[in-house]
């Protein structure tokens, strides 16, 4: 067919074109709808619809779940359906909130059971003068430094001073969320000369004082867990400086602060620890009343109000709600301990899937952030650290030689069996261990996530304590593992429990290069034989 070529300044040209088009345009639509739009459309309509409907926006009658079978009437739920998927809707929020709020509860859990103990203002603290012990119940607590731990409550108090004597070991300061708040002693801006710190409340806009190292919390209630090393294997002289240089107190009562009240807490037997039922809503009902609306987002405060809880609102949940949350605590708990015993995760294993060592900031971010926040926040990874262990600080995950400390957990054998407290097993650590300070092994307790309790109050050893630890000819240390004690020489000997699970805990105070680049590891923990294994070797520290 022949086009004349379009001459702009033709007008009788530019209509044979329009004239042209419309005969074009009549052909087309008289051919028919398969030559118009090609073999792949489909002319019949879906029933009940005047054209097909792509299928992937329609809901079946009925439609299999892992909930069971879901019946709909047109896309309407029945009524069983509508109740099941409530039901469901409010049990996962219920197990989402578990996970997400570990770590609320837990500085709660940790509030109430100091507070029991007599600690319940910020100048009365909790002092291990003889070291942490297997009789109280704190999440991986260790035997191996001093603990001097307080609480802080800002909206009651103002802002508050802590001075930190020199020499103290690293400290933290924690706010209600378990958010980093600031470090004190070596990894803190006083660097170990000992300083005053100035926590301001949230919101606080009055003049800050000079002279102090001054922050400002999210929170009313901050954390304040303090510790010092041993000096020739004893604690006696740290826990004296604690008694002598730290003081807390009210900015505002600085020129007569009230005395440092300390209670001698080795040996109590006294629970830090949240539930893992219901009463889990309880406390964080509590850390909800008491702290700023905005100290956690909109997001998370709508999961809360969808169960009931809200700031400036009583939370009375029924009998059917009550139900509805314990199933949500229960499959929680089952998941974290999941996420904390058999992590899936591809970044958590220190070294490679051959060995069983991992660590406890998975992804290397004291804020569990991925790639800084480009990839959101490892809301599994922050379930798993909290559920575990307590203390969160960039001083336990960043590269700091020398300074800080690190830590290592094993839950597993060699062959990836659980650690049984029935069997006889052992652990070397090759020579040069990588720790400035010390280095400590403890044992802990699957189910309470605290020190595994046996006939010896001090599940662990440490070389700065236990001076006697016997020596490998080539240096390296092995520590032995059983519920009886070893033939021979038992200096090395954690005992275990009969029936009962374990893991442990490497921690490195002061870590060294060696440790950071990977150019030395832990051996990993072998099960033995019937026959107890001994240490060969002389003693030495």
């Amino acid at each position: 067919m022949f086009i004349q070529k379009i001459d702009a300044g033709s007008g009788v040209q530019f209509t044979q074109v329009r004239i042209l088009g419309k005969i074009l345009t009549a052909l087309f639509f008289a051919l028919p709808v398969s030559a118009q739009t090609g073999p792949e459309a489909s002319p019949t309509p879906t029933p009940g619809f005047n054209h097909a409907i792509p299928e992937s926006i329609l809901t079946a009658d009925t439609v299999e779940t892992s909930l069971g079978t879901l019946e709909f009437l047109d896309g309407f739920p029945t009524e069983a359906t509508t109740d099941a998927l409530y039901w469901n809707l409010l049990r996962s929020r219920a197990t989402e909130v578990f996970l997400d709020f570990i770590p609320a509860a837990s500085v709660e859990a940790l509030r109430e059971g100091m507070a029991g103990q007599g600690a319940d203002d910020s100048h009365r603290c909790l002092l291990f003068d003889r070291l942490m012990t297997s009789d109280s119940l704190f999440l991986t607590g260790n035997t191996d430094t001093v603990y001097a731990i307080c609480f802080l409550d800002l909206e009651r108090d103002g802002p508050t001073v802590i001075e930190i004597p020199p020499e103290s070991g690293p400290g933290t300061v924690n706010d209600a969320f378990f958010r980093f708040v600031v470090d004190t002693g070596p990894p803190g801006p006083d660097r170990g000369k000992g300083g005053r710190y100035l926590i301001l409340p949230p919101g606080y806009e009055g003049k800050v004082p000079d002279g102090y190292f001054a922050v400002q919390s999210p929170t009313y209630v901050n954390w304040v867990p303090l510790r010092a090393f041993l000096k020739d294997g004893k604690p006696d002289a740290a826990a004296e400086m604690w008694r002598t240089g730290l003081k807390i107190y009210p900015l505002s009562q600085k020129k007569s602060p009230p005395k440092m009240e300390f209670i001698e807490a080795t040996g109590l037997e006294f629970n830090t620890i949240h539930a893992n039922d219901v009463k889990f809503f309880d406390e964080i009902n509590r850390v909800i009343q008491k702290e700023p609306v905005d100290f956690i987002n909109a997001e998370m405060r709508g999961r809360l109000a969808s169960l009931g809880l809200q700031k400036g609102k009583p939370f009375k949940p029924d009998d059917e709600m009550k139900a509805l949350l314990n199933d949500g605590v229960a499959i929680g708990n089952a998941t974290v301990r999941a996420l904390s015993f058999a992590p899936r995760s591809d970044t958590i294993f220190l070294y490679g899937e051959k060995s069983q060592w991992f660590t406890a900031f998975d992804g290397g971010d004291y804020r569990w952030l991925i790639d800084d926040g480009v990839g959101g926040r490892n809301q599994d990874s922050r379930s798993r650290f909290f559920y575990i262990a307590t203390v969160n600080t960039p001083a336990m995950v960043l590269k700091k030689v020398g300074v800080g400390s690190q830590y290592a957990l094993i839950a597993r054998d060699s062959t990836g069996a659980y650690l049984n407290g029935s069997d006889r097993y052992s652990l070397t650590l090759p020579a040069n261990i990588p720790a400035k300070n010390f280095w400590s092994f403890v044992v802990y307790d699957p189910q309470t996530r605290s020190m595994l309790q046996t006939s010896q109050p001090y599940p662990s050893k440490n070389n700065e304590r236990n001076k006697d630890l016997v020596k490998n000819p080539d240096g390296s240390v092995t520590l032995l593992f059983g519920p009886t004690p070893p033939e021979g020489d038992t200096s090395n000997w954690i005992e275990t429990r009969t029936g009962k699970g374990w893991f442990g805990v490497l921690r490195l105070y002061g870590p060294l290069e060696s440790w950071f680049d990977h150019s030395w590891q832990p051996g990993e923990i072998v099960k033995q034989g019937d026959a107890p294994t001994t240490a060969q070797a002389s003693p030495g520290s």
